[in-house]
């Protein structure tokens, strides 16, 4: 038996019984739940998260995006080892071949209880006939992300034309550089770091990243120039919904968005966009205006095509950042891929609303054979691939010729109402003391965990904290998700649900 399978149980009367809730008293109980904290070993996060949340003028509360640290430099320098010594955990690959690729580039990292995104734009093999041109290249879109930058250099070799040419970009762009002097691993080799000096960038700061020598200190002054919420950001609350379209290249995103803008014929603005941004259009669809970004695809990492797709990457990263809900679009002719799959988890780790949309449908109206085929092969795979995201609102279309493009309008409306939705707290009390007493958390080890109080702690994505005396089974966890989803709707949002185990002060 699955752990998802163990908590089915049978159908119970949640519904009924939270549709006749009184909220008043509800709220009266959840406080009481509330003051109850006060028996438990409470952390200082903890009495911020129960103080309440900083709402906006419409209810929604807006969460600020992380600063954003990149780390540059020419290939192998030790970008990847800096940036595992940052995280404090083996993330990034680390190999003496240049170039070794890995599918993430962008983690979560934390020094002196300041949280930032760490952009790692090591781990592509350039051209090596174009190695300036494809570093500098790199360096741009990492510099266009970042709030501040680390240029990686390789002390014991010393500068070369390459990082001399990244600096010229990095004097450019007047954004906080530190010039991290890298591979000194004892005192006896900081004169090497000191050569440094004439490259311009100020100090350089010796380290040594494999073992970890002068990275604490970097990272302190590192923290004293970071902003607390990033220019990538920093978009307009109001204004026109964010909308990233997402998916490996030939499915038909350009289409789309050309179509959607062609069609309408009211392109209003066109941000100017480079090989390296995404484009934004401001597009009416469905009587209101929408900001479009695209992306380029990501593609198959293929030898000499490393570059491209990294680029790829960063911009989907990019784009996430600034975008709300994300359309992930999808070639109904070809079999869901890894690729596929890949740029959902993308979008499920950056916490946007979710539509999927399965374009060239046209194709597969014609009722030969193969087409019947194709269409019983898709909804197998859509079964089989999509499972863990069939909350996500489902829109066939052909981008090609704008055939049912109107309904991307509802269904970004959809997702976008779930990722703004908040339940109050005492409702989502009254929610959870009426599921554990008909679906009860199963005894582990001779103890079962009890939840103590819950909170809807932020929107955007919806995000649950639970403080329990035990860990909740994963399993259990998903149920817990799943009947939210059933009772509140939350169509096209990701639901985090997050655990704070706690132990009762000893008397």
């Amino acid at each position: 038996m699955s752990a998802d399978e163990e908590y089915e149980g049978g159908p119970d009367q949640l519904a009924d019984k939270l549709a006749d809730l009184d909220e008043e008293l509800a709220e009266q109980r959840a406080e009481a739940l509330r003051a109850s904290l006060s028996d438990y070993e409470l952390e200082d996060e903890d009495a911020a998260l129960l103080a309440g949340v900083t709402l906006g003028e419409d209810g929604v509360e807006y969460l600020p995006a992380l600063p954003v640290v990149a780390i540059v430099g020419r290939p192998n320098v030790g970008k990847s080892a800096l940036v595992n010594r940052i995280l404090g955990r083996r993330e990034a690959v680390v190999e003496d071949t240049p170039g070794v690729t890995r599918d993430r580039v962008t983690y979560k990292a934390e020094w002196m209880e300041r949280r930032f995104s760490l952009v790692d734009t090591g781990g592509w093999e350039p051209d090596a006939r174009g190695i300036d041109r494809s570093v500098a290249a790199q360096a741009e879109v990492a510099i266009d992300l970042a709030d501040v930058v680390l240029f990686v250099v390789d002390a014991m070799v010393g500068a070369t034309s390459t990082d001399e040419h990244v600096v010229r970009l990095l004097r450019k762009s007047r954004k906080p550089v530190f010039l991290v002097a890298n591979k000194i691993d004892d005192a006896r080799q900081e004169p090497e770091a000191a050569a440094l000096w004439n490259l311009g960038l100020g100090e350089p700061h010796p380290v040594s990243a494999i073992h970890g020598r002068g990275v604490a200190d970097l990272l302190d002054e590192v923290v004293k120039v970071l902003p607390d919420v990033s220019a990538m950001g920093k978009q307009e609350v109001s204004g026109p919904r964010r909308v990233a379209i997402l998916g490996r290249p030939n499915v038909g995103k350009s289409s789309l968005l050309n179509k959607a803008a062609g069609e309408e014929r009211v392109v209003v603005n066109e941000l100017a966009g480079t090989t390296r941004d995404p484009v934004d259009e401001l597009v009416e669809l469905g009587g209101r205006l929408w900001r479009f970004v695209d992306t380029a695809g990501i593609r198959r990492r293929v030898h000499l095509q490393q570059g491209a797709d990294f680029y790829a990457s960063l911009r989907t990263s990019a784009a996430l950042e600034k975008a709300e809900v994300a359309v992930v679009v999808l070639d109904v002719t070809q079999p869901v891929s890894v690729q596929d799959l890949n740029i959902i988890d993308l979008v499920l780790e950056s916490g946007r609303a979710l539509v999927i949309a399965y374009n060239k449908w046209d194709r597969l109206n014609d009722d030969d054979m193969e087409n019947i085929d194709r269409r019983r092969y898709l909804e197998r795979e859509i079964e089989q691939d999509l499972a863990h995201v069939t909350w996500a609102p489902r829109v066939n279309i052909s981008a090609r010729t704008g055939r049912h493009l109107e309904r991307l309008v509802p269904a970004l409306e959809t997702a976008l109402t779930s990722w703004d939705q908040r339940i109050p707290t005492g409702k989502f009390n009254a929610f959870l003391s009426e599921l554990v007493a008909e679906h009860p958390h199963p005894v582990r080890g001779g103890k079962q965990p009890r939840i103590l109080f819950g909170t809807q702690a932020s929107t955007r994505p919806p995000t649950f904290v639970l403080f329990t005396t035990g860990f909740l089974d994963p399993g259990y966890r998903r149920f817990i998700q799943r009947r939210l989803r059933e009772l509140y709707g939350f169509e096209g949002t990701p639901i985090v649900v997050n655990m704070r185990v706690r132990e009762r002060k000893q008397r």
